[in-house]
């Protein structure tokens, strides 16, 4: 791979890796074997410019430079005109892998207003795909029935909040939103891969009286999920697919980021140049090599690329059949 000085090229990150109380092996058995070996790996930042956690470049010229520093020094180019002009300097997303070795928190996110009044931040809107799945693996999105927020608060109180929350089978290649304001949990046995806004803030409702490393209690975030919980749109729901062999699909089309799915076993031109916008192209089965004037890049399974807006096309060489999701800034 001979990169061309000065000119932007698909960059891969180095993941930045999570330990949690839930979490497990997989990430590390499965997609990073060469990361330091770390016990109850639950998350996989794949690509992040969040403060504190923002990915270092691994590949081409650019190595080294996080990706705030590249979006901070080629702005459009790198991100699209329209999505430097909304959002500046801040890169929008966050691309993440989950491993739910045990039961996550029952929790919610705040929209954008919550989020800007309580924490001068951003929402948090997601989305996820299941990377795998365990044979009696489940997932919590929502209620089973409108839920007043009266009911919401005795529930609570009584410890009943779990008869009215809706839980879906998940198996491998299930698609879900998830809004903000959504009662949301990942359950035990789920491999997701998570798009989400440029945002970290979750509020616990329940936790299962688990306690921290040091012994605590978990903290919960009781009043703030009150006032975070939408309880008009209650209904989460499963996407449905309609797979296209050679084609792309939309999965997920929001306000904060749109995620196609694409599954090919020929190669294929990719024409980017109608997006205008970056793209993170990931695969979630298979493997690719991309090409691009005289260079070329390999991508398997687990792994994203960031495509910068600046590059118009380039070629998609599957190695098996594969599937690929695309996300990107579509307002």
């Amino acid at each position: 791979m001979n990169y061309e000085l000065n000119k932007l090229y698909p960059l891969k990150f180095r993941p930045i890796l999570k330990q949690k109380l839930w979490g497990g092996d997989k990430i590390q058995n499965i997609y990073r074997h060469n990361e330091p070996k770390l016990s109850q790996v639950g998350e996989s930042w794949d690509v992040s410019a969040m403060e504190d956690d923002d990915c270092e470049v691994i590949n081409g010229w650019l190595e080294g430079n996080t990706l705030a520093d590249l979006v901070e020094v080629y702005m459009g180019d790198l991100v699209g005109d329209r999505v430097y002009e909304q959002y500046g300097a801040e890169f929008p997303l966050l691309l993440k892998i989950i491993d739910a070795n045990r039961d996550l928190s029952i929790q919610v996110h705040p929209n954008d207003e919550l989020a800007e009044e309580e924490h001068g931040l951003n929402g948090k809107t997601e989305m996820w795909y299941v990377l795998d799945a365990e044979d009696d693996a489940h997932i919590i999105l929502g209620f089973n029935r409108y839920v007043s927020k009266t009911e919401y608060i005795e529930r609570l109180a009584t410890g009943n909040l779990e008869e009215v929350l809706q839980k879906y089978p998940v198996r491998k290649g299930d698609v879900y939103f998830i809004p903000a304001g959504m009662v949301h949990s990942i359950g035990k046995g789920c491999l997701i891969m998570e798009v989400q806004q440029a945002s970290d803030i979750t509020y616990r409702i329940y936790d299962y009286n688990r306690k921290d490393a040091d012994g605590n209690p978990r903290e919960l975030h009781t009043e703030l999920a009150q006032r975070a919980i939408d309880f008009e749109n209650w209904q989460g729901r499963k996407i449905t697919l309609q797979p296209s062999q050679n084609g792309i699909v939309n999965l997920v089309e929001c306000p904060y980021f749109q995620v196609n799915e694409m599954q090919i076993d020929k190669p294929k031109e990719y024409d980017l140049a109608p997006i205008n916008s970056f793209v993170l192209l990931s695969c979630v089965e298979g493997h690719v090599t991309l090409k691009w004037d005289d260079d070329y890049i390999t991508l398997v399974e687990g792994e994203t690329v960031l495509i910068p807006a600046e590059m118009n096309s380039l070629y998609i060489v599957p190695t098996v059949n594969t599937k690929l999701l695309e996300t990107y800034i579509n307002n």
